[in-house]
């Protein structure tokens, strides 16, 4: 079998096979990007009019063409038809049909390469706010967890095992400023993106002297691309926007993996919503914590889709190869993921419930064996001195089978006659995180401090 394309019954001598349709059909994926290819096509008419190539009558007709066909777009009502190749080919088609030949002239100076490039620049730029507002929420509902939580402590951990205590309010702030990293990275691509490809023809750039300037403003660019043959095969800006998606998907995924681990009968520091969990088809007790582990999930999946845009470009010459028809269908589905993970995540950290008092009760005496040190410090030692005499005296509780905080004062002088009656009082979750009041600590002056600072870089773009 075989069907007719744009091209049938010229340089062609017989039309497409079936098979080769299929393989070459991207309108399932690039119809996505319709209001966008309706208005580059309306800015183009503009352009060639002003050239010469269309005069007042047929530029009038041409753009309520295209307009009535936006309408219709947007209504759910256009005529999307089996033999429709792609988003261009479905516009010029049915443009055909409404106005008649005229429809034929828009195309003049255009190829497909510089259109396409131009449609998913335009696509993306229209898309990164609704991504950014996402992101926005998910960072307002950790400061206000923090805000909501800021009276508990639990034990912080590195190498998963505890190390210091913390307020909790530190520990949901720190994935602000993971996603506060992840805002600007995508705040960069819009900015790399704003360049743009039309008029860049094929691949050498077109015979019709339109004024590129006038087009990117009109399409709201900053500028046109400046050399044509780069500008219908750059797609530096998807494999930015791919990278930014996956290191998004690497902070949900931690984030998930630690709540996870919180949520467990062994940790009970946090209770997930019922909305947010499923149940077992065989063990009636389990609650499951699907939500987050989906979300650790699809981290995978953006990494697959960065790393496969980049195995396609590697091995492209300059200029368009129809390799690049792959890049939307991964922008997009990465978009997709992004949209719904910051969804989820965001539902899972407003309704969870935090069990303050086994945040608290899970500090381990050892968690302030730092402060211990610091103890001999502040009386003169110097640290890796104070760092070897505690360590000894970890040890001896160990073997004794005690917590730290509860050997003797003559264990403490045995190991150093610095130490007094006073060391226990470094033993209290408040004294431990009230002493580190650093800039940026976990002390609480200085989390407060920092809750205000994230409402504030909230009410601003990045780099502000």
């Amino acid at each position: 079998m075989q069907e007719k394309t744009l091209w049938s019954g010229g340089r062609l001598s017989s039309d497409i096979d079936i098979d080769m349709s299929a393989l070459n059909q991207s309108l399932s994926i690039d119809k996505r990007m319709a209001q966008e290819d309706i208005r580059g096509s309306r800015a183009w008419a503009k352009a060639i009019a002003a050239a010469g190539i269309l005069d007042e009558t047929e530029l009038g007709q041409i753009d309520a063409g295209l307009a009535k066909l936006a309408d219709d777009l947007s209504a759910g009502t256009f005529p999307f038809k089996p033999e429709d190749e792609d988003i261009h080919s479905a516009v010029e088609r049915q443009l055909t049909a409404e106005i008649g030949a005229v429809a034929g002239k828009l195309h003049t100076g255009r190829s497909r390469n510089d259109q396409v490039a131009t449609d998913f620049r335009l696509w993306l730029k229209s898309n990164l706010e609704p991504l950014q507002t996402e992101l926005r929420a998910l960072q307002a509902a950790l400061v206000e967890r923090a805000e909501s939580d800021f009276a508990v402590i639990f034990p912080g951990y590195t190498h998963f095992q505890q190390a210091q205590p913390i307020q909790l309010s530190h520990w949901w702030l720190s994935h602000f400023w993971t996603l506060e990293r992840d805002r600007d990275r995508f705040y960069e691509t819009a900015a790399r993106l704003d360049v743009c490809p039309l008029g860049s023809g094929a691949l050498a750039g077109t015979t019709v002297p339109i004024d590129r300037f006038a087009l990117a403003a009109d399409l709201g660019f900053r500028e046109p691309a400046p050399n044509s043959l780069d500008a219908v095969s750059d797609r530096d800006f998807a494999v930015d926007f791919l990278y930014a998606c996956a290191l998004l998907g690497t902070h949900l995924s931690r984030m998930a993996e630690a709540l996870i681990l919180y949520s467990t009968a062994e940790f009970g520091f946090i209770t997930l919503s019922d909305r947010f969990s499923t149940g077992s088809s065989l063990m009636p007790q389990k609650k499951n914590p699907d939500s987050l582990e989906l979300v650790r999930g699809q981290a995978g999946s953006q990494y697959g889709r960065l790393t496969a845009l980049l195995s396609t470009l590697k091995g492209l010459p300059s200029a368009y190869d129809k390799d690049l028809q792959e890049d939307k269908r991964l922008t997009f589905a990465a978009f997709d993921t992004a949209i719904l993970t910051l969804k989820v995540m965001r539902g899972v950290i407003a309704t969870l419930t935090v069990n303050a008092d086994r945040c608290r009760a899970a500090v381990n005496a050892d968690a302030y064996a730092t402060d211990a040190a610091d103890y001999l410090v502040r009386k003169g030692m110097p640290f890796r001195e104070a760092h070897h005499v505690i360590g000894k005296l970890v040890k001896r509780a160990e073997n004794a089978g005690l917590p730290l905080g509860n050997l003797t004062l003559a264990d403490w002088r045995a190991e150093s006659e610095l130490f007094e009656d006073d060391i226990r009082s470094v033993f209290t979750p408040e004294a431990a995180t009230a002493a580190r009041g650093a800039f940026g600590g976990t002390a609480p002056e200085r989390v407060r401090e920092q809750i205000e600072l994230a409402k504030k870089r909230l009410r601003q773009r990045p780099n502000e």
